[in-house]
């Protein structure tokens, strides 16, 4: 994510819903064995985001959306695997009624406590077993808040709706585990009134057009984190192709130039997407490609995966593939390796930080060195409470992160050389393609690729607040 000033980001608040009709009937009693999933996937900085005791493999959803009244109506069918042996599950779910839930064919009964949906199905998941759930819900979303992070979720425009939003999002228009660690496969049927476009991620199916309605469908084949699915509706110039065999779909705002400055800088995503592809690898998804919508409540351009999202302040003095370049890079960083825990989103914010720096150099703008330098001699290194590796849940998108994470991606650079860092790099994207990652983790292959015992390194730029040396 990068925001013009700043960044904006969100997190939970209350929910509601209705419990399933079960006609008054008890659910059957299970074994002493089997217990209540956790109501928070236990991440340090936010525990009640996502849920405990099982793993999500794949969302499929249809959704129907009118603009006129504000109501949106949705089926979710979500394919998990138990974790651990389930009396009941939670799912979130914010502001949305819950009419009917199954779970593998057999009534489940629901209940909602704030964005907390408990389902407990009519007999015990074994730890290891597939199950499928499917939730029938609906009602006038709305956004997420928080007075430290800012609103997120889905936003009511002029012409239709967008969700959008980081650290959460998905649970103001669909039950999801929403957290990052529980990565999964994506499919959406989005129905909205016919002359409106619905764009969301991964490579899109046919449309269907019926009663005066249109039916978009979108497929996301890597598992994604909840947080980077999105949907955009309203109206929109829309250009598709092809690059390097993959789907190319960009689109821009009808109320935007059609020959602007937006226009333009997205334009060139499939070329920033080569040149960054000869740094980290090749290109991680199927599709590829980026909306620009007009909404000033947008504030920031977020990674949503395969087909970022840019606000229109990035364009407002010209044209912008400098955040182009930190978008696209995040495809990498970020949305195929994805955070384990949010202590550590250093990992994608520095290293997107650090691919603007190279782009620049690339259109011979300034040098990644000079970059750094100016960075460094211009970062408020008093003034910055938090630290780069554990910046804490209210400063997640703090200039630590950012600004000092890019330092310490090229610190790390000077210190083990060009060749152990492009190495690193490309080592890194492969290894944990398509998963979750830690701080930890990229210590320990920086240390195996480069033969350097770094712990006073990272100690130094990650954990300390005092200025380190240059490299």
């Amino acid at each position: 994510m990068r925001r013009a000033a700043m960044v904006l980001a969100v997190t939970l608040v209350a929910a509601s819903g209705c419990s399933g009709d079960d006609g008054g009937k008890p659910a059957p009693a299970v074994s002493s064995s089997f217990s209540a999933g956790s109501d928070g996937a236990g991440d340090p900085y936010f525990p009640k985001y996502g849920n405990g005791g099982y793993d999500v493999a794949a969302y499929d959803l249809k959704v129907k959306f009118d603009p006129k009244t504000d109501q949106l109506t949705g089926t979710a069918t979500i394919t998990a695997t138990a974790t651990q042996d389930l009396s009941s599950f939670n799912l979130d779910l914010s502001k949305l009624a819950v009419s009917a839930v199954t779970v593998d064919g057999a009534k489940a009964t629901s209940a909602a406590s704030g964005a907390e949906l408990t389902i407990t199905p009519s007999g015990g998941i074994g730890r290891g077993r597939e199950f499928t759930t499917v939730v029938e819900y609906g009602g006038k979303p709305s956004r997420l808040a928080n007075s430290t992070l800012g609103d997120g979720g889905w936003l009511e425009t002029a012409t239709g709706a967008i969700a959008l939003g980081q650290p959460e999002s998905a649970s103001t228009w669909y039950p999801v585990n929403d957290h990052p660690s529980d990565k999964a496969t994506w499919q959406l049927e989005m129905t909205v009134p016919s002359g409106l476009e619905a764009i969301s991620n991964g490579v899109q199916g046919p449309t269907r057009d019926a009663g005066g309605w249109t039916t978009w469908t979108w497929t996301e084949s890597s598992p994604m984190a909840s947080y980077l699915s999105y949907v955009v509706i309203g109206q929109y110039r829309i250009t598709t192709g092809t690059h390097g065999g993959k789907p190319m779909i960009t689109a821009v705002a009808d109320s935007l130039p059609a020959g602007g400055p937006a226009a333009a800088s997205i334009a060139r995503t499939g070329e920033i997407t080569d040149f960054l592809a000869t740094k980290f690898g090749p290109y991680p998804f199927d599709a590829n490609g980026g909306v620009v919508v007009d909404e000033q409540r947008i504030g920031y351009a977020l990674e949503t995966q395969s087909r970022p999202v840019y606000g229109p302040s990035f364009f407002a003095g010209g044209e912008n593939e400098t955040v182009v370049a930190h978008e696209l890079a995040h495809q990498w960083f970020g949305d195929s390796v994805a955070l384990q825990r949010w202590q550590d989103i250093w990992l994608n914010e520095g290293f997107a930080t650090y691919a603007e720096w190279l782009w620049d150099e690339h259109e011979k703008v300034q040098t990644v060195e000079q970059a750094f330098d100016d960075t460094y001699e211009n970062y408020g290194w008093l003034q910055t409470p938090e630290t780069t590796g554990d910046p804490g849940a209210g400063r997640i998108f703090g200039d630590a992160v950012y600004q000092r994470g890019g330092m310490t991606v090229y610190a790390l650079r000077k210190t083990i050389g060009d060749a152990a860092f492009d190495k690193l790099l490309k080592q890194w994207t492969a290894q944990h393609r398509d998963g979750n990652a830690t701080t930890d983790e990229l210590i320990a292959l920086a240390e195996q690729v480069s033969g350097k015992q770094l712990d006073a390194f990272f100690q130094k730029w990650l954990f300390e607040k005092a200025k380190p040396p240059k490299p």
